[in-house]
């Protein structure tokens, strides 16, 4: 009997208590939406400096490409691994919650980075910023550079994305409520692939002879953008802005193609991420908190379950050869 009742006693403390590594190391499991993405593979370098500083066992893994179907199978296996945090950048909001709702069930504590899944699906989502702050200054650079006026095309990742569908939510309210000269012609998607992006922009100039300006909000549609309208000897006539990591477009910044790249540090996405992560897994972070202290990046504002990297912050010519990701 007294053996029963520790057995019990053991199952019902693995479900509260995190599983903690085989070398006693707390593990975390981190999944961007394409694991290839130069985007996550910067927010890999933040996490690994974090998990180094923390202690902590580091698995990172995801879909080769954008593929939410793929994102819950490896949910999936890592329940079944019994990890103790997941990190997860959501493909599809919804398509994901299901399978981190059973993680949390599993006594697994979850976080989101980049694009968030459903609030209930997780603890603490890590807000890169504001969908609006990023959609208003897309948005107004836009503007400035067509003198606001004309045509423009939107390239994004997937028509489905979470997140960079909040982004043109915000950037189309922009549009209408401080721009009636502007007009949006186009929505493209590009799968996250730099090749597909730039036929998508090469297609985009076909078909709208009087484009002036191609937003990409995905990463890879940047260069891609940029190097179709380099290719259709438009530079200068086409703009291209979008969001993008800075060593992906120096080169089309210096050439004049990209007028301008706007992003976040995607290193320290990465970083306050897996800080978080472990912050909830050990207690030391929990509802209602209104900041956490990040190791070497400092302390950073808790807005309800939102941690606020910062504000959106745009790349040019002046200044892009300052930063290296």
């Amino acid at each position: 009997m007294k053996q029963r009742l520790l057995l019990i006693t053991c199952l019902l403390l693995s479900s509260l208590v995190p599983a903690f590594a085989a070398d006693g190391k707390l593990m975390l499991a981190m999944m961007p939406k394409a694991k290839g993405n130069a985007y996550f593979l910067s927010c890999k370098a933040g996490a690994d400096k974090a998990a180094k500083e923390l202690s902590i066992e580091l698995l990172f893994d995801g879909p080769t490409d954008s593929n939410a179907a793929k994102q819950n199978e490896i949910v999936e296996n890592w329940i079944t691994l019994g990890v103790d945090v997941i990190a997860v950048a959501a493909e599809n909001k919804e398509g994901i919650s299901t399978a981190l709702r059973k993680a949390q069930k599993a006594g697994i504590k979850v976080v989101t980075y980049d694009a968030d899944a459903m609030p209930d699906a997780r603890s603490f989502f890590v807000n890169q910023a504001t969908p609006q702050g990023i959609g208003y200054q897309l948005m107004d650079e836009a503007a400035r550079l067509t003198n606001s006026t004309g045509e423009f095309a939107i390239i994004t990742a997937t028509l489905t994305a979470a997140n960079q569908r909040e982004w043109q939510k915000h950037i189309e309210a922009r549009l209408a409520a401080t721009y009636p000269n502007m007009k949006l012609v186009a929505v493209r998607p590009c799968d996250d692939l730099k090749d597909k992006a730039q036929s998508e922009a090469t297609a985009l100039m076909s078909a709208n002879p009087n484009l002036k300006l191609i937003m990409a909000i995905c990463s890879p549609g940047v260069p891609g953008a940029a190097e179709a309208v380099k290719q259709a000897g438009k530079t200068g006539k086409v703009k291209v802005i979008g969001l993008g990591l800075p060593n992906e477009n120096k080169r089309y910044v210096h050439e004049g193609v990209t007028d301008s790249v706007i992003l976040w540090n995607t290193m320290n996405l990465g970083y306050l991420s897996v800080y978080a992560g472990v912050a909830i897994a050990k207690g030391e972070l929990k509802a209602g908190a209104k900041s956490i202290k990040a190791g070497s990046l400092g302390t950073f504002e808790i807005v309800g379950d939102n941690i606020m990297l910062g504000k959106p912050f745009i790349f040019n010519k002046g200044n892009i050869d300052q930063f290296d990701f």
